[in-house]
């Protein structure tokens, strides 16, 4: 049986690396490709299997899946703001509340599936219009300090994998 430390992060930690234009460009594609994978993780699942937890604890399936469409909803507007003002304080989500509202919580995924994909393609096409010395440019996060562009690519990229694999393991775990 796997530690709760693997269940809650089957593909490790966030751990921010140096930029290069081939890793922004792999980053980038990871936010195309980061709905249809989830998809896939998702085919078929039946309610009660989306209304199961992942790890003792955690959160559902289905919770895992709407919090990935809010969090890019919530965190596109950073991308915008860090490119048109001067280090924005950005507001952050209360994440571990808004997976208690009783939308969170219901296995009817299919709008947080489109809305994910939706905004995912959006971050991709404004990330590739982005010069170098754009992604350098700051946002203020009232947890992490500043943070760049660059930073915020690499994590929501990180971010989508590791939820999927959140899922995607359990239904190996599960047989499912």
């Amino acid at each position: 049986m796997p530690t709760d430390e693997e269940l809650k992060y089957p593909i490790g930690r966030f751990q921010l690396i140096q930029p290069t234009s081939d890793l922004r460009a792999k980053y980038i594609y990871r936010f195309r490709s980061a709905p249809g994978i989830l998809n896939e993780a998702v085919k078929d699942l039946k309610e009660n299997q989306l209304l199961s937890t992942y790890r003792p604890g955690g959160w559902t399936l289905a919770q895992v899946v709407h919090h990935l469409a809010e969090s890019d909803v919530n965190a596109y507007p950073r991308l915008k703001y860090a490119l048109t003002q001067d280090v924005p304080d950005v507001m952050v989500a209360q994440q571990e509340l808004w997976a208690e509202l009783p939308d969170a919580q219901s296995p009817n995924i299919g709008l947080s599936l489109t809305l994910f994909a939706a905004i995912r393609n959006r971050w991709a096409d404004a990330f590739e219009s982005l010069s170098p010395e754009d992604f350098t440019r700051q946002w203020r996060h009232s947890r992490y300090g500043l943070l760049t562009i660059d930073a915020l690519l690499q994590q929501y990229a990180w971010h989508a994998q590791h939820h999927t694999a959140q899922i995607s393991e359990h239904r190996k775990r599960m047989d499912w």
